[in-house]
């Protein structure tokens, strides 16, 4: 497994201090620098200590509370030391979208893949076969969709020797206009009688994501939800569970819907198996402040606790060529903005180091390496300012940093998370 803290910093990593060029990733932690006199260089993007540590106890809690199993979605950060920490808060797995995701994975450790795709690509199956012949403590489950995967599935494993056979869950489809997924019961019936018919698959449960149901409300989300389970007892009445895999999966749960899936899933009648219930929210971990901020299902059900956002972008004003605009030095290789521009939440002085509101200030669009930036006013802002903002979609957040600063409130940097994508 690789040692993350014995990698050294260098040009790789944006923002990291220049003068901690040759030190290793663990030295420069242990100095716990201040992120805002530590030499660090604008853009930076600092990920909060404490909103990642609640963010962790509060979905670890939720998850215990309603009696679910938890493979958050490692797409959304891929960064191994988070991994190990949802793993520390009772992480049954983590999950991936595609077999590179699970090759990182696998090189850092992780023990339990839930594979949210149809995999039909002869290669990466020929290195899951051999993962899984090496490892007899490696445990993967992917998704089925089509008869056709299942026939390049089985091909594939055949022509590789797989000794294991691959865990499978029938895809149900969010409904017509969704995205994967099998449309119908009678094409899943179909999918699943294809998977009885080969040796090197192994039907063990099904799934889906409710976050693609067409235009969801929680009378629809809970409406395909309950599709899903009624397949699940469905297939466990037709026997299509072989007593010997011990358990029957039945997975959904972006991060916008779970409350809707602990719902549902709460309703599930007594299977001939005991029943994984498994939960596969992702975002959860860093939060943000725009996709998720408004659509958490812990905004429906304030009683369950709340998620806090924890990316903060800092750029800095760079151009202030008149009385209504600023210019930052951060733009599209550092913000997320596919869903929503960032939002301007604190400046911080550079005069005095002292951080207050970004009062009449606003974000209202992003070039390659600018933030522009409206300014009414009372906007109190100069050449040199730290503009601290408020990312939306942590999806396409973690994926713009190699190495993010995890920074404690009053600005001590106490780790460096490391990505892979």
């Amino acid at each position: 497994m690789p040692d993350l803290a014995n990698e050294r910093v260098d040009h790789r990593f944006k923002a990291l201090p220049p003068d901690a060029e040759g030190l290793t990733v663990g030295e420069l932690s242990a100095q716990r620098r201040n992120l805002f006199t530590g030499g660090f260089t604008t853009p930076v993007l600092a990920l909060s200590a404490e909103s990642v540590e609640h963010n962790l106890r509060l979905l670890e809690t939720y998850a215990e509370r309603h009696g679910l199993a938890f493979a958050p979605h490692g797409k959304t950060s891929m960064a191994p030391q988070l991994f190990d920490r949802q793993l520390e808060h009772g992480a049954w797995g983590i999950t991936a979208a595609v077999p590179h995701q699970a090759r990182v994975y696998r090189a850092h450790g992780i023990a339990r893949i839930f594979l949210a795709n149809e995999v039909v690509d002869a290669a990466a199956l020929r290195w899951l076969a051999a993962e899984l012949d090496a490892d007899p403590d490696f445990h993967v489950i992917c998704y089925v969709d089509s008869v056709r995967g299942v026939e390049l599935m089985d091909e594939a494993l055949r022509a590789a020797g797989a000794r294991r056979a691959v865990h499978v869950v029938v895809e149900l489809g969010a409904g017509d206009g969704a995205r994967t997924g099998v449309r119908t019961e009678a094409e899943c019936a179909a999918v699943a009688d294809a998977v009885a018919a080969v040796t090197t698959l192994r039907l063990v449960g099904v799934a889906g994501y409710e976050g693609e149901v067409p235009k969801p409300d929680p009378e629809r989300v809970r409406a395909w939800l309950l599709r899903l389970t009624a397949l699940a007892a469905a297939f466990d009445k037709e026997g299509r569970f072989d007593a010997g895999i011990g358990e029957i999966v039945v997975s959904a749960g972006g991060s916008a819907w779970f409350d809707t899936v602990a719902e549902v899933f709460a309703e599930l009648p007594e299977l001939s198996l005991p029943v994984l219930k498994l939960l596969r929210s992702g975002a959860y971990v860093s939060h943000d402040d725009g996709q998720y901020r408004n659509l958490t299902p812990f905004n429906r059900v304030p009683e369950e606790g709340a998620l806090q956002p924890a990316f903060r972008l800092w750029s800095q004003v760079v151009s202030r060529p008149t009385d209504e605009q600023a210019f930052t030095n951060a733009g599209k290789r550092d913000a997320a903005h596919d869903l929503h521009l960032p939002e301007a939440q604190v400046v911080r002085d550079a005069r005095t180091g002292e951080i207050r509101a970004a009062e009449g200030i606003t974000v209202t669009g992003l070039s390659d390496q600018h933030a522009w930036l409206a300014t009414g006013p009372g906007a109190d802002l100069e050449v040199g300012d730290w503009v601290g903002m408020g990312l939306s979609h942590p999806c396409t957040s973690f994926d713009k940093w190699q190495l993010i600063p995890l920074v404690e409130a009053d600005g001590t940097v106490v780790d460096h998370i490391r990505t892979f994508f």
